[in-house]
């Protein structure tokens, strides 16, 4: 495989990952539709750099532990499980009813940033999803490292795009997002969401 052919081939192949609606996903849309899209966008930029968390540990070799290591892969996944579900509990018994500075639960000092980061990094299919796909794309005699980076690099330009591109979407009704009882209905609605994603990772397998 050429260089050329390999960049053409992950190019597609992420950005249809990209496109697939997940956890990621959810979390922009809620954000955006109801905090604004400067948060969502600092959501998004914490998505980003638990990739590239996830592509150093690969590069170095760590992220195969997880994909080897039952123990580990447990250990991590059980956390990212505990992680959403308390997300998902907090959203779901104290939805709040508006997103002012204030706002009873304090949205203003939430950290956007670090909760797409910990999302992300406590995520172990990312570290096998890493690990499994990279190396298909790293043409023959060329540095993995280096390649790992230059990947997870074009990984994240292209989920950053489609981050926009979500954020963007949610400009025309961000009005109507913003009534009392369509906000409740939000942190509910993606309380039960994050709630099942915990559940689904916490049943997972490798």
């Amino acid at each position: 495989m050429s260089v050329t052919d390999a960049l053409l081939a992950y190019c597609l192949a992420a950005t249809l990952l990209t496109l697939t609606p997940g956890l990621d996903t959810a979390l922009i849309l809620r954000t955006a539709s109801v905090e604004g899209g400067k948060k969502a966008f600092h959501a998004a930029l914490g998505i980003d750099a638990g990739c590239f968390v996830w592509g150093a540990l690969v590069a170095f070799g760590l992220g195969a532990l997880i994909a080897v290591s039952e123990v580990a892969y447990n250990l991590l996944k059980w956390c990212g499980a505990a992680y959403l579900l308390w997300l998902g509990v907090q959203l779901l018994f104290r939805p709040r009813e508006s997103f002012t500075a204030s706002a009873a639960n304090g949205s203003k000092s939430t950290n956007w940033f670090l909760r797409g980061l910990l999302g992300n990094v406590l995520n172990p299919k990312m570290g096998v999803f890493y690990v499994s796909f990279l190396p298909q794309f790293i043409p023959a005699g060329h540095a993995p490292m280096e390649w790992t980076f230059l990947l997870v690099a074009i990984h994240v330009l292209i989920g950053t795009l489609w981050s926009l591109t979500l954020i963007l979407a949610t400009r025309s009704v961000s009005g109507a997002l913003s009534k009392p009882t369509v906000v409740k209905w939000m942190d509910r609605s993606t309380g039960l969401l994050f709630m099942a994603f915990a559940a689904k990772l916490a049943f997972s397998k490798r």
